[in-house]
């Protein structure tokens, strides 16, 4: 079995990520599943508690970066949504999946419409995104997209169009 492909959209908090995972995916002929921390976040994989949650966080992250791979090798197709925190993270990823066919994206927005977003989601801490912007420092991209530049359903057009140019190489 062919190992799966990979799409990482890698942004801060409230940068437009899902929404733009969500309108790449019906752009794209091919199947592809959608995995997000946040997804196994809800899903109870942190501890419950607030003040545990700090703990656990490196292994929680560990053991996200090392599923990636995992449903890639099963032949899935992913898109991915990371908000790559650290270094360490950028370099434990390149060891996972540099193997792998993997097109990195740089979701981008400015500061003042992430903080914007981040009020209105309710659901994030204040400066939460402007912590994230360091996220960039960390990664090389194949394409970058500002989710502000035009309408979400043009912009997943683009990531697809260069998607399918890239593997048509």
């Amino acid at each position: 079995m062919a190992d799966g492909r990979i799409i990482l959209l890698n942004g801060t908090s409230s940068a437009g990520k899902t929404t733009l995972s969500h309108a790449l995916r019906a752009q794209l002929a091919e199947p592809f599943c959608l995995y997000a921390s946040d997804q196994l976040a809800d899903a109870g994989f942190r501890p419950p508690a607030p003040h545990q949650r700090h703990a656990g966080r490196e292994r929680f992250f560990d053991g996200f970066h090392r599923s990636i791979p995992a449903f890639a090798a099963a032949g899935n197709d992913v898109i991915i949504e990371h908000i790559v925190e650290q270094r360490t993270w950028a370099d434990q990823l390149a060891a996972l999946i540099g193997h792998l066919d993997v097109f990195w994206i740089g979701v981008h927005a400015p500061l003042a419409v992430l903080e914007q977003r981040e009020r209105a989601r309710g659901n994030r801490q204040t400066g939460e995104a402007a912590y994230h912007l360091k996220t960039h420092d960390y990664c090389r991209y194949d394409l970058e997209a500002d989710t502000t530049s035009a309408p979400i359903e043009q912009i997943a057009a683009d990531v697809a169009a260069a998607w399918r140019m890239r593997a048509a190489r």
